[in-house]
């Protein structure tokens, strides 16, 4: 219905359906009048004239006499300046500065738009674009198994008590260390919200997943002692893996076992295990050193011995041939002469014996008929040298002619019997 409609009685009638009691805006009977629009926009001017100091106008107003008229008050050039300083502001307000090792990410209407490096940059502000800065150079740590805090280390077993391959539980600690590489897979593909937080949940779960996944593949003894080193290293490469397959941007730097127990109810056992462990290890260790010891010491007497047996064979063929050679040149003259050979060879082996030893010799030619042997110096010479030597001993005793002598007697028989035989 039009404003004001006339009614059935005349009446001027709002768009409720309601008289109105002429131009005042007063009902005629009872009740309140709506508002009128007019007044509305009237009034609203009057309070915007009233801040920025407008004037008044004068003379005969529509409604409520004596106010100013709705076309008057700001001017354009005060609205257009005001609009030209709120634009600047908004435009001003997409300045910002991205520190070194940081990088920001520009999203335009939600969407990802480019990515910036450290400076001064600009992007249009909101709410058409929205910067996230992630800072990429920050080395991270993320704990696993534990947490560090100004009360100390805080266990955390859901994370830390793991089942090995032969069905042993262990407590095992990680800390992992990680950056960001590349901050749009992390925005977009990991969350939204505070990425910073979710980088460290999505590390400390993918490191979690890994290690049990290591562990069980491995023996408790293995994990515990010299496995440590080897498991560390098996799980950054799994871990880095599980990040890049689901494209969440993050760098794996290090990963660093902490510790590796079995758990509290079992460690006295455990210790005590170890222990013998260690003894074994210490014993064999001291067995080898023995060993070494020996084995060389040995080695080294037998051959010593080897080539003094090859010494010793040596010099005996060589004796040996040495007599068979003197026995051939013998046998040669033996059978020249084998009487003079003979006697010779006895002459020469009677004095090699008679040349060691005492001897009486007696002139039977010499026709004495009484013979003095001076047999009681001979026994108490024998008897003394028996006692202080051992053995018997004739060097004491008297001789009747020389030794010499006697050897010079068998050379000039032997000569002559040389001669016999020539002849």
């Amino acid at each position: 219905m039009p404003w004001n409609q006339p009614g059935s009685n005349g009446d001027e009638r709002d768009p409720w359906g309601r008289n109105n009691g002429g131009g005042n805006g007063r009902r005629r009977r009872g009740g309140e009048s709506p508002p009128d629009l007019d007044e509305m926009f009237k009034d609203a001017k009057r309070r915007i004239d009233s801040l920025f100091g407008g004037r008044r106008g004068g003379g005969s107003g529509g409604g409520r006499g004596g106010r100013s008229g709705f076309g008057e008050g700001i001017s354009s050039t005060m609205i257009l300046i005001l609009v030209l300083v709120g634009l600047g502001a908004w435009g001003f307000s997409g300045f910002y500065t991205v520190q070194q090792g940081q990088q920001a990410i520009e999203l335009r209407f939600g969407a990802y738009s480019e990515t910036k490096g450290a400076g001064l940059r600009w992007h249009w502000p909101t709410p058409i674009e929205k910067i996230e800065v992630i800072n990429t150079d920050k080395l991270n740590t993320v704990f696993v198994g534990y947490r560090e805090s100004a009360r100390g280390k805080q266990l955390v077993p859901i994370e830390s008590l793991m089942l090995t391959q032969d069905e042993n539980i262990i407590d095992i600690q990680f800390a992992v260390q990680y950056d960001i590489k590349d901050p749009r897979d992390l925005l977009f593909n990991v969350s939204e919200y505070n990425p910073r937080d979710v980088a460290e949940s999505v590390v400390r779960g993918a490191t979690e997943s890994a290690v049990r996944e290591i562990v069980g593949r491995n023996t408790m003894d293995f994990a515990i002692t010299e496995g440590r080193a080897e498991l560390a290293a098996e799980t950054k490469t799994l871990v880095q893996d599980i990040l890049d397959r689901y494209a969440t941007g993050i760098n794996i730097r290090a990963v660093e076992m902490q510790d590796a127990q079995p758990p509290a109810q079992v460690k006295d056992a455990f210790d005590d295990a170890v222990k013998a462990r260690e003894d074994e290890q210490r014993l064999k260790n001291l067995a080898e050193a023995y060993a070494n010891d020996v084995i060389p010491r040995a080695r080294g007497a037998a051959a010593r011995i080897t080539q003094e047996a090859e010494a010793y064979k040596a010099t005996v063929i060589a004796r040996a041939e040495g007599e068979a050679s003197r026995f051939d040149q013998v046998l040669d003259e033996y059978e020249k002469a084998p009487e003079v050979t003979r006697d010779r060879l006895y002459l020469e082996t009677m004095e090699g014996v008679l040349s060691r030893s005492s001897k009486i010799v007696i002139d039977q030619k010499g026709g004495n008929s009484l013979m003095y042997l001076p047999l009681d110096q001979i026994l108490n010479r024998r008897v003394t040298a028996g006692g202080a030597g051992g053995g018997q001993d004739f060097s004491g005793v008297d001789e009747v002619g020389s030794t010499s002598t006697f050897n010079q007697g068998l050379r000039t028989s032997s000569r002559n019997s040389e001669r016999t035989g020539r002849n």
